[in-house]
């Protein structure tokens, strides 16, 4: 067995449990437990999500950070192999949130209006989210975490498409995407935007949250299951970390990018996750040798910090799962686990010069106890410190604002091809754990069933036998575009044609084995991913019927939701008469 895998008795062992720890305020009384047997009724549904993970980072999946608790949750649920997001935050929660691809939400690109339907960057009323169906049927709906699925941020609002408005019962989060995880902006409860608290860590918030709501449930609505959207932006930059949990890190990284994809890929083979004959992809020829890299303890410290990102996320997991469990109900919770897209490359902050100028020293004024913040990047930290960029700015604390940068998401992204952005394996490839012990009974397996975001609606629809509406408030609804996941727990195969991508003109559709993909402004490449999973066989001069067949229909289907050539041009005005 790989060491990264866990026994139940050696994780009990290892995390030494700490229920203390994870008891939340107003959930006492450990033994409690809920009157009503869930057993009787659907599933209570925790769907957890993290932001800018890539493929390989969890344990479970081959990674070397510390992830008991999903390594835990896949030792006695499932772990799906060839599962995929649409290579980008906002199109990805779009997709997640509605059973639908995200242009027929509207959102094809991210919160912009583009004058289009499909890109208006704000959920439209063709489409219903997952708390909207479930809470029709009864189900309590809670979600903690990032929203990003509506172009109004500011705290006037408009509202119509904020969380509470779209179907969650309650809500605490951002409704903006990125930001400082000591200050994000767009910090809401419910309908009100608040600042943070003292000592506030955001995804250490996320998850006491969503256990605060699973206790909250537990007391005042114990006779209905409950839906709960769990959406962290770790490891996402800033690369912010609380010092203890860096310090676990420490020297880790010393080997290089080199060495950590090596071991990783090695890990992935033994654990079943990828086939030896799927070749490791050759480093990101913009990325140097680990050997000729300079300055190597900054680069190892953005690492150690994007792990103590990750680390964090788990250990915010074990909360939740301890509520359920505090709560009796465990068993019959179907959870998920995944990412919104691929490791990326982006180096935001970290490049260029160090600004402010350290040479220059700047006086700020400190924000006050009450103030919002309204900036993604913060100009000055609560307690008046400037916030750094630039060079070998050490990250981790609050006053920095860096990302961890393309060679490190070239090894979150081992074995594959590219990063967020693209739809290439590195781009849509996500971890997928599912664990649900009243069902599931083919504990620690893996599925090789390709699946998509689009499914897990269909798959909450299925499970808790709710009915998806042909109209919701007057408007006709889109009908899902996914599938059940429901007959990959019994190993059987998902009944679908194909899945489809675009994202800022990257494309691709996978039928069956095929795969057609290409980068925006190139030419289309064709992959036999049961050969060669990692694209380096392009199949398009040998198989040019294929080729025509699956670009047909990708046309067809990039017609019918409604995409646009990239970059989008706004539609021309009519002239008036």
């Amino acid at each position: 067995m790989s060491e990264q895998r866990h026994t139940r008795r050696g994780f009990l062992k290892m995390m030494g449990l700490g229920a203390a720890a994870l008891a939340m305020p107003g959930c006492a009384g450990a033994a409690r437990r809920s009157k009503t047997k869930d057993s009787s009724r659907g599933p209570n549904i925790v769907l957890i999500m993290d932001d800018d993970m890539g493929f390989s980072d969890i344990g479970c999946y081959g990674g070397e950070i510390k992830t008991p608790n999903l390594n835990e949750l896949a030792e006695s649920g499932l772990r799906f192999t060839q599962f995929y997001n649409t290579a980008r935050c906002c199109p990805t929660r779009a997709s997640l949130m509605t059973g639908l691809y995200q242009h027929q939400a509207g959102i094809g690109h991210m919160t912009g209006d583009y004058g289009y339907d499909a890109y208006r960057g704000d959920l439209n009323k063709k489409c219903v989210t997952i708390a909207e169906v479930m809470k029709a049927a009864g189900y309590r709906t809670y979600m903690s975490g990032k929203w990003h699925v509506t172009k109004y941020t500011k705290p006037e609002g408009p509202k119509h498409n904020w969380p509470c408005q779209r179907g969650f019962d309650r809500f605490f989060g951002t409704i903006h995407g990125a930001g400082s995880f000591y200050d994000p902006n767009s910090l809401t409860r419910d309908n009100t935007q608040i600042p943070p608290g003292e000592d506030f860590y955001y995804t250490d918030a996320i998850a006491d949250n969503a256990a605060t709501f699973i206790c909250d449930h537990d007391k005042d609505h114990v006779e209905k299951p409950f839906f709960m959207y769990v959406a962290f932006t770790a490891p996402h930059w800033p690369m912010h970390a609380k010092p203890k949990d860096i310090a676990k890190y420490k020297g880790r990284y010393s080997a290089g990018w080199d060495a950590l994809r090596a071991e990783r890929h090695k890990r992935m083979i033994e654990m079943g996750i990828v086939k030896s004959k799927w070749k490791l992809t050759p480093r990101d020829p913009n990325v140097p040798p680990w050997t000729k890299a300079e300055d190597k303890k900054w680069f190892e410290r953005r690492m150690e910090v994007y792990a103590a990102m990750v680390d964090c996320v788990d250990q915010g997991v074990g909360r939740i799962v301890a509520e359920l469990k505090r709560a009796g109900k465990f068993d019959n919770t179907l959870i998920f686990f995944l990412a919104d897209n691929g490791g990326c490359a982006e180096e935001y902050g970290s490049r260029g010069p160090v600004k402010p100028d350290p040479s220059k020293p700047v006086v700020l004024k400190p924000m006050g106890k009450n103030e919002l913040q309204t900036r993604m990047q913060p100009t000055v930290t609560r307690d008046g410190r400037p916030v750094r960029t630039g060079y070998g700015v050490m990250p981790g604390p609050a006053d920095t604002y860096i990302a961890y940068g393309r060679p490190w998401a070239n090894s979150s992204n081992t074995p594959f091809r590219l990063y967020k952005h693209w739809v290439h394996e590195g781009g849509i490839s996500t971890p997928l754990i599912t664990h649900w012990p009243a069902r599931i009974k083919d504990r620690g397996k893996l599925r090789h069933q390709p699946g998509h975001l689009i499914d897990t609606m269909a798959t909450c629809v299925d499970v808790s036998g709710v009915d998806y509406p042909a109209e919701y408030k007057g408007n006709k609804i889109t009908p899902m575009e996914g599938r059940s996941l429901v007959p990959a727990f019994d190993n059987k195969p998902i009944d679908r044609e194909a899945i489809y991508w675009e994202h800022e003109g990257n494309r691709a559709v996978r039928k069956g084995k095929w795969k057609l993909v290409s980068r925006h402004g190139r030419q289309w490449e064709l992959y036999d991913l049961e050969a060669d999973r990692t694209e380096l066989n392009n199949l398009a001069q040998e198989n040019p019927q294929k080729l025509e067949e699956l670009k047909a229909m990708w046309e067809s289907w990039a017609k019918r939701v409604g995409v646009q050539p990239w970059p989008v041009k706004r539609p021309k005005k009519e002239k008036k008469a």
